[in-house]
C-alpha cells in the first residue's frame, strides 16, 4: 500500500514567509522567556494560556522543585503527587507505565514532549524537566488518537534570566549516587541569546538485587530573541541508560502468595545481561507576535531511539496448563528474551495561530492547529526461547539460547490532525469551549477520525468556578497478524470512540486551592486480551465496554509554617456487555484500585530558620488481580518522610535533603498489572535513605 507524502518543511515555510514582513511593521508587546517558579498552566490541555483554575479541565501540574525534592528518578515516581494517578505495570529497571482513572495509557500515543507526540517505549529522564503535565480522562481535541485516561507532557528547562549556576549530589541505599548540574543564563546585546545546559551522571546501586546500572544525561536548550516579537528556542536532549529489570512475581495456580522480600529479582541468570536504552531528542519552535492579541508559532521534533532489552523472563506454567500464572508449586516457565537493536523514530511538525476577537460584549479566544507526524519501528529477529524451570525462590539456573527466531513486524506510520477550539466568553461569569479534532491515519491501512469537545464554565464568585464538559478520545485497534490465535490475523477494527462526562467545581486564594470533579467515562472493549490470554482460536472483534465512574477530589493549603495537601479518589469501575466473558460482565478490571489517597504535610521550624520536616503518605485500596474477581490484592499504605534545611555555603544558596522511604519497611504488593497476556505482581520498595545537596554556585 502506497504511502502519502505530507508538505511539513514547505508549509511551515510558507507561513513563515507570508507573516513575517507584517509582523515587523506592528507595534506589539514583547515576547519574553522568563524562568518560570510555578506553573499554573498547562500547556497539555491545549489552553496553556489560561490558569488551569479556570479551565473545565482536570489535570495536575508538577513542578522541577517537587521533583527534586521527592528524589524522583522516573515518571512512576511521581504517582505520589495524584490519587488519579497509579502504576500499571511499572517494573524497575524497565520504562514506566501509567494508569489514569483506571485506564493504561498506551506508551506509543497517550505521551507528550513540549506538546509534541513521543513515544515512552523508552526511559525518559527526569532532570532537565521543568515541569510534567498530567491531563486526566479524554483527549480527544488534544491527541489524534489516545487511551482515554489522560495524556503526559513533559516541559523542558528553559534559559533563565539570571545566571544559575547549581549542582546537585545525591546518595541513597547502597552507594546510588548522583552528580548533575544546571547551568542558565542570557548574553549577546540586550541579552538576546539564552542557555540551559542539564547533565548528569548516575550510578544506579538499588536496593533490588542484581539490578545495578548507570544512566547519563547531556541537555541543552537555547533562545534567540530576534526581535521584541519573534523567539526562536530549540532544546537538544541525548540519555543513556543501562540497567537490568525487576520482572514480576505471579498467582502460585490460584493462590495469591505474601507479599515477597522486595530484594529478591528473578532475573538473576548468570546470562543475565543489562538492558540499554539510547535516546536523542529535540525540538524547534519559532513564535511570532501579530499584533496585541494574536500570535502563531510552528514547532519542529524529532525523536530517535535505540533500544536493546534482555531479560530471563518467567512466563507461565506449562506443566499444569496455566499461561498467565506461576504453578502452584512455586516454580515457572523460564524463557530466554532478547531483542537487540529496536529503533523507533517519531518525527512531527506543527503549525498553531491563536488570538482573540470580540463581537460587541462577547469575546473569542480562538486557535486552529495543524500537525503532521511520523514514525518508523524497525526491530531484528528476537528471542524468547524455552530454556527450563525457574522458582520463586531464584535459586535455579537454566541455560540459555539466544536464539533469534521469533520475527516482529515493524511499523510505519503518518497522520495529519487539523484541530479547532474557540472559548467564547459571553460576560464575567459565563464561559462555553468548543473544540473539535480531525485525524487521518495511515498506518498501513486508511482511517479518518473526528472527536469534539464540549464544555461550559460559570464563576460563582471570584474564586470558584463551577463546569460540566463532554468529550472523546478514539483508539485505532488491528488485529494482531497472528494466524494460530486469530482466524481474522490483520483485519482492521471499527475505531474504538470513548465518550466521558465530567461535572466539576474549584476555587481557590492564596492561601487555598482545591478541586472536584465527578466523571464517567465509557470506553469500547475487544476481545484481543481474552484470545491473548486463552490462547483460543478467535474472531478478533469488539465484545462490550468498560465504564468507570468516579469522584476525584484535591486541596492544597499554605498559611504560616504549615504546607498541607492531598488527593482522593473513589472508582467504581465494571465491564459490560461482553459475550465471550458474561461472567466478568460486573466486575472489576484487573490493577484498578477503588480508592487512592494521597497526602502529604510540611512544617517549618521557627526556632531553626530554613528547616523544615515534610511527610507523605500513600494508600490504595483493593484492586482485582483476575478479572473474574477470584483473586483480590490487599490494599496498602506507605509513609515517606524528609528534613530539608536551607543554608548558606560560602554565601551560595544551599538545600540538604535527608529523606526515608516506606519508613516502616512493610512488605506489601504494590500492583497486579495483567501485561503481555500474563498477571502479574510486583512488589512495593523497600524501605530506602538518601542524601541530596543542591547548590546555587
Amino acid at each position: 500500500m502506497a504511502h502519502h507524502r505530507y508538505p511539513l518543511a514547505g508549509t511551515l515555510g510558507a507561513l513563515l514567509l507570508a507573516t513575517g514582513a507584517h509582523a515587523q511593521e506592528a507595534s506589539l508587546k514583547p515576547v519574553t522567556i522568563t524562568e518560570r517558579t510555578a506553573a499554573p498552566q498547562a500547556d497539555v490541555t491545549g489552553f496553556g494560556d489560561v490558569p488551569l483554575k479556570e479551565l473545565p479541565i482536570s489535570a495536575t501540574v508538577i513542578d522541577g522543585r517537587q521533583i527534586e525534592a521527592s528524589g524522583a528518578r522516573r515518571l512512576a515516581d511521581l504517582t505520589q503527587f495524584d490519587a488519579s494517578v497509579s502504576d500499571a505495570y511499572n517494573a524497575p529497571g524497565y520504562w514506566d507505565f501509567l494508569s489514569i482513572r483506571g485506564f493504561t495509557l498506551d506508551n506509543r500515543f497517550n505521551y507528550r514532549r513540549e506538546g509534541l507526540p513521543i513515544s515512552a517505549e523508552t526511559t525518559i529522564p527526569l532532570d532537565n524537566k521543568e515541569r510534567i503535565e498530567i491531563l486526566k480522562g479524554t483527549s480527544g481535541i488534544q491527541a489524534g488518537t489516545s487511551a482515554p485516561g489522560g495524556l503526559v507532557n513533559y516541559v523542558v528547562k528553559r534559559p533563565t534570566e539570571q545566571n544559575l549556576r547549581a549542582i546537585r549530589l545525591e546518595a541513597s541505599s547502597r552507594s546510588s549516587l548522583l552528580a548533575a548540574a544546571d547551568l542558565g543564563g542570557r548574553f549577546g546585546a540586550d541579552k538576546a541569546f539564552g542557555y540551559r545546559l542539564n547533565v548528569a551522571q548516575e550510578r544506579l546501586r538499588p536496593l533490588v538485587r542484581n539490578l545495578d546500572g548507570e544512566r547519563s544525561l547531556v541537555a541543552l536548550a537555547t533562545d534567540w530573541r530576534i526581535s521584541r516579537d519573534s523567539v526562536l528556542e530549540g532544546e537538544f536532549e541525548w540519555s543513556h541508560k543501562s540497567q537490568a529489570s525487576q520482572v514480576g512475581f505471579s498467582l502460585l495456580g490460584n493462590a495469591l502468595p505474601g507479599p515477597v522480600d522486595s530484594r529478591l529479582n528473578l532475573n538473576n541468570q548468570p546470562w543475565s545481561r543489562a538492558s540499554v536504552f539510547d535516546a536523542i531528542t529535540g525540538t524547534l519552535r519559532f513564535t511570532q507576535a501579530l499584533g496585541a492579541d494574536w500570535r502563531w508559532s510552528a514547532q519542529l521534533g524529532t525523536q530517535r531511539l535505540k533500544s536493546d532489552d534482555f531479560t530471563a523472563f518467567p512466563f507461565g506454567c506449562s506443566a499444569e496448563g496455566n499461561f498467565d500464572r506461576f504453578c502452584s508449586d512455586g516454580t515457572f516457565d523460564f524463557y530466554d528474551f532478547r531483542s537487540e537493536n529496536e529503533r523507533r523514530r517519531q518525527d512531527a511538525a506543527s503549525l498553531n495561530l491563536k488570538g482573540k476577537v470580540a463581537t460587541g460584549s462577547v469575546t473569542h479566544d480562538l486557535s486552529l492547529g495543524l500537525m503532521a507526524g511520523k514514525l518508523r519501528h524497525r526491530f531484528q529477529p528476537q528471542a524468547f526461547n524455552f530454556v527450563g524451570t525457574g522458582n520463586v525462590e531464584g535459586t535455579a539456573i537454566v541455560p540459555e539460547d539466544p536464539t533469534m527466531a521469533t520475527i516482529v513486524s515493524d511499523r510505519d506510520e503518518r497522520s495529519v490532525e487539523l484541530s479547532a477550539s474557540d472559548a467564547i466568553r459571553w460576560n464575567e461569569r459565563l464561559t462555553t469551549w468548543l473544540g473539535l479534532r480531525h485525524t487521518r491515519l495511515d498506518r498501513g491501512y486508511h482511517q479518518a477520525v473526528t472527536t469534539p469537545w464540549l464544555a461550559a464554565s460559570y464563576k460563582l464568585d471570584s474564586n470558584v468556578t463551577a463546569y460540566a464538559s463532554y468529550g472523546e478520545a478514539v483508539e485505532s485497534q488491528q488485529v494482531p497478524n497472528n494466524p494460530l490465535v486469530y482466524s481474522n490475523p490483520g483485519e482492521v477494527l471499527p475505531a474504538l470512540k470513548s465518550k466521558q462526562v465530567e461535572l466539576g467545581v474549584k476555587g481557590g486564594t492564596e492561601s487555598l486551592g482545591w478541586q472536584l470533579a465527578l466523571f464517567q467515562i465509557k470506553r469500547p472493549m475487544t476481545n484481543i486480551d481474552f484470545c491473548t490470554r486463552t490462547f483460543s482460536t478467535c474472531v478478533g472483534q469488539s465484545d462490550g465496554q468498560a465504564l468507570h465512574r468516579g469522584l476525584e477530589s484535591s486541596a492544597i493549603w499554605a498559611q504560616g509554617p504549615w504546607r498541607l495537601g492531598g488527593s482522593l479518589m473513589l472508582l467504581d469501575t465494571q465491564r459490560q456487555d461482553s459475550v465471550l466473558e458474561p461472567g466478568n460482565n460486573g466486575k472489576r478490571p484487573p490493577n484498578v484500585p477503588n480508592v487512592v489517597a494521597r497526602a502529604h504535610a510540611a512544617w517549618k521550624f521557627a526556632s531553626v530558620p530554613g528547616l523544615e520536616l515534610q511527610g507523605r503518605l500513600s494508600h490504595e485500596g483493593r484492586r482485582a488481580v483476575l478479572a473474574d474477581e477470584s483473586v483480590m490484592l490487599p490494599s496498602w499504605t506507605r509513609f515517606d518522610a524528609a528534613l530539608r534545611y536551607e543554608t548558606k555555603l560560602g554565601g551560595a544558596a544551599a538545600a540538604w535533603t535527608v529523606g526515608i522511604d516506606n519508613i516502616a519497611n512493610k512488605r506489601h504488593w504494590k500492583e497486579s498489572p495483567f501485561q503481555f497476556g500474563h498477571v502479574y505482581l510486583y512488589p512495593g520498595a523497600p524501605r530506602t535513605f538518601r542524601i541530596s545537596l543542591t547548590a546555587a554556585l
